[in-house]
């Protein structure tokens, strides 16, 4: 699966993707400090699902329609990255197939999984 990931999100979530053989272009090693707009429009045009722990994301989807290619939106800020990673495995595992046309969310005893509308 092709992944982009947002700057907010930990490196060793890029690295682990990366190690499950996920294509993974990560934010922080391309273009740090670029607009969450720009990040969404990398997103689309390399039709890869963004992976953010920023609610903005929402805001733009939601309210602004921007285009997309599918948003995990990791809660889990308080959680430590063992945590993390064990919720996204579980999500890749679970709902991969979903990823590319819905907007997740990914808490640390629920997932939330919404149909986009474009």
């Amino acid at each position: 699966m092709k992944f982009l990931i947002d700057e907010s999100v930990e490196y060793s979530i890029v690295m682990y993707l990366r190690q499950e053989k996920h294509d993974v272009i990560a934010v922080c090693e391309e273009s740090s400090g670029i607009r969450d707009e720009d990040v969404l429009r990398r997103a689309v045009i390399d039709q890869r699902v963004l992976i953010t722990n920023d609610k903005d994301f929402g805001m733009l989807i939601y309210f602004r329609r921007m285009k997309h290619h599918g948003v995990v939106l990791l809660r889990l800020s308080d959680a430590d990255i063992l945590l993390k990673i064990k919720r996204l495995h579980f999500l890749l595992e679970q709902h991969g197939e979903k990823l590319e046309t819905h907007f997740v969310v990914v808490e640390q005893d629920s997932i939330r999984i919404r149909k986009l509308v474009e």
